[in-house]
């Protein structure tokens, strides 16, 4: 079990290499407490989360798991769930993911077998430089049409759009302080109500996207 081979095994950039399906075969129910990432044939084990951002990783969540169930428009996925890249060969373990009604073959029993429609990442401390450099990368190549970067600690929201030149383009907040996402159709967000504390009800919220 990959519990096993972390509690024997040196740190985890030193761990041997192995492929992704054995990587898949570590990843059993035992193992549920763990979130790890498979990284050029390696296992990169993640820090635990803060209490900051299991809230707003949960809070986003509910916000557009509800509105795109209500919409039909496809299924949101929540950490631990891996999504495999093929151009970048790696298995990341995004914090939110979307898939579209178009691609939900994806979706198998224990990981998205492609890239999702919406990836979310919300930075920590120890992941500020993935989230930003090589994930920014590999999620670029594998043409997911929008990234969200959600820094609490600095309550900085950046949004990303992949273009017609297949590059992220930051996409800015209206005049109002709403980003509004193309992947989820009709989805908005108040950038100012990631910073509240506690965040909004999310009832409240939903009853102004018009869902409840």
């Amino acid at each position: 079990m990959l519990s096993d081979m972390i509690a024997t095994a040196p740190p985890p950039s030193n761990l041997g290499e192995l492929s992704f399906e054995e990587f898949l075969a570590q990843l059993d129910h035992n193992d549920a407490e763990i979130r790890a990432e498979w990284e050029d044939g390696r296992v990169h084990v993640m820090s635990p989360v803060s209490r900051v951002h299991q809230q707003l990783s949960g809070w986003l969540y509910i916000l557009l798991h509800t509105f795109a169930r209500r919409r039909q428009l496809g299924e949101v996925l929540q950490a631990p769930f891996l999504m495999r890249l093929y151009r970048s060969d790696q298995a990341r373990e995004p914090d939110l993911a979307f898939v579209s009604a178009a691609n939900q073959d994806r979706i198998q029993p224990t990981y998205l077998d492609g890239p999702a429609d919406l990836v979310v990442e919300i930075v920590s401390p120890e992941s500020v430089s993935r989230d930003r450099g090589r994930k920014f990368i590999e999620y670029e190549a594998e043409e997911i049409g929008e990234y969200w970067l959600i820094d609490p600690i600095r309550r900085q929201a950046e949004f990303y759009r992949l273009g017609t030149d297949r590059h992220y383009h930051q996409i800015l907040p209206d005049s109002q302080g709403r980003f509004h996402s193309a992947s989820v159709a009709g989805f908005w967000l108040q950038v100012d109500w990631l910073w509240q504390s506690p965040l909004p009800d999310e009832l409240d919220i939903l009853h102004q996207l018009h869902i409840v």
